[in-house]
C-alpha cells in the first residue's frame, strides 16, 4: 500500500462535516467504523468515546487544510508536525499480501499504528499521509473547495495545479452560478445603455 493512500483518511474525516451548512454526520459510533473503510480490525475498536475525539481531530486537521488553503505553508506544516508528534506511526516493509505473477512478494511500504484508542489509529495514519502527500506534491495541494458554501477538502492531484472544487459536482454548480452571473451582469448594464439612451433621446427632443 502506498503511503500517499493514507492522505485519504484526513480528507475523509475532514468532509464529515460542512460548517458552512450546519451539518455534521460525524454523530455516532457506526459513522466512526465508516471512516476505516476496508480496514475493519481497526474499525471494531471503535467505541462512543471516540466520537467526541473523532471530531477533535477533525478540527484540528481542517486547520491544516485552512492555513494551506489560506497560503501560510509554515502554519500548515507546525499543525501537522503537531500532529505527528501527538500520533507517531512505525513504517514497516510488508509485502505478505501482495504477490507478483510468479508468486514473489511485492514489498511496499507499510504504516503500523500502535493505538491506545481507535481515534489515535486512525489519527497517526491520517497525519502521516497528508505529510507524506505535502511534502511530496507541495503545500499548495491541499485545498477547500471554492464553490460556497461547500468548503470540503481535497488533495490537489492535478499535473498543473488547477483543482479548485472538491467535485465535479461544485466545479458544475460554480460554473453555472458564474455563468448566471455574468448574464445578469450583462443584462444590467444593457438596460443601463438603454436608459441612457433613452435619456439623451428625450433631452433632444425637448431642446
Amino acid at each position: 500500500m502506498e503511503l500517499a493512500y493514507y492522505s485519504d483518511y484526513a480528507v475523509r474525516l475532514v468532509n464529515t462535516e460542512e460548517p458552512a451548512r450546519g451539518q455534521d454526520s460525524l454523530t455516532s459510533v457506526e459513522a466512526v467504523r465508516e471512516l476505516f473503510g476496508a480496514n475493519q480490525s481497526a474499525a471494531r475498536r471503535a467505541t462512543d468515546a471516540d466520537v467526541t475525539r473523532f471530531r477533535s481531530v477533525r478540527g484540528r486537521l481542517r486547520a491544516v487544510f485552512e492555513a494551506a488553503d489560506g497560503g501560510d505553508e509554515t502554519l500548515a506544516v507546525d499543525l501537522l508536525n503537531s500532529l505527528l508528534l501527538e500520533f507517531p506511526v512505525s513504517p514497516q516493509i510488508s509485502g505478505h499480501d501482495h504477490r507478483d505473477d510468479d508468486g514473489s512478494p511485492l514489498w511496499h511500504m507499510h504504516l503500523a499504528d500502535h493505538p491506545s484508542n481507535a481515534t489515535a489509529g486512525f489519527a497517526a495514519l491520517a497525519a502521516m499521509g497528508l505529510a507524506f502527500h505535502l511534502t511530496e506534491y507541495g503545500v499548495d495541494r491541499l485545498g477547500l473547495c471554492e464553490a460556497a458554501p461547500c468548503r470540503n477538502a481535497y488533495l490537489d492531484t492535478s499535473t498543473n495545479r488547477s483543482r479548485r472544487y472538491c467535485s465535479d459536482r461544485c466545479a458544475t454548480r460554480a460554473n453555472v452560478a458564474a455563468y448566471r452571473a455574468r448574464k445578469r451582469l450583462e443584462a444590467d448594464r444593457a438596460t443601463g445603455r438603454s436608459a441612457d439612451s433613452a435619456q439623451r433621446t428625450t433631452a433632444s427632443g425637448e431642446r
